[in-house]
């Protein structure tokens, strides 16, 4: 069933605080899933564009620019139990390109309650092996390269 399904094309932020930090939000619909902000590519979008439009609908606010981009696409498939239910059923996983961004705002700036649809309940700026043991394991792989990727931007990050 997985093979005969599509990848979900989606672009995905690593918003830098400038001080070591890394965004990371936790999921409304699954208490203890923490992931950086994503989202599907609308039709016509660049996965430029897409990133900075994700930005402003999960966390509310533009106040980043583009830093770096990863060289190529990153993909995951979702687990068997959840094909046919997540991605609306329609995908095996996404294909990813993702951003890193530098946050040139404050922290008060960051509303992920006063969107227009809120998918996190909760946010922090985080060290990159804090995310990787919040995501949901099927995620931690991609997450794994796009840190790799984004290291010298990273640096040594420390939860705070």
């Amino acid at each position: 069933m997985a093979g005969d399904l599509p990848y979900r094309h989606c672009a995905g932020i690593v918003l830098l605080d400038g001080r070591g930090g890394i965004f990371a939000a936790q999921r409304i619909d699954m208490p203890g899933a923490w992931q950086m902000p994503q989202g599907g590519i609308d039709k016509g979008e660049s996965p430029r564009q897409a990133a900075l439009r994700e930005l402003q609908e999960e966390i509310g606010t533009a106040r980043a620019r583009i830093v770096a981009e990863t060289a190529g696409w990153l993909t995951y498939d979702l687990p068997p139990e959840l094909l046919g239910k997540a991605l609306k059923g329609r995908y095996r996983g996404q294909k990813q390109k993702w951003f890193a961004m530098a946050f040139e705002g404050s922290d008060a700036d960051i509303d992920i309650h006063g969107v227009p649809h809120p998918e996190f309940d909760a946010w922090r700026w985080m060290a990159p092996d804090a995310i990787l043991a919040a995501i949901v394991p099927f995620k931690r792989d991609v997450y794994d390269a796009v840190f790799a990727e984004f290291a010298a931007l990273i640096g040594s990050a420390s939860a705070r």
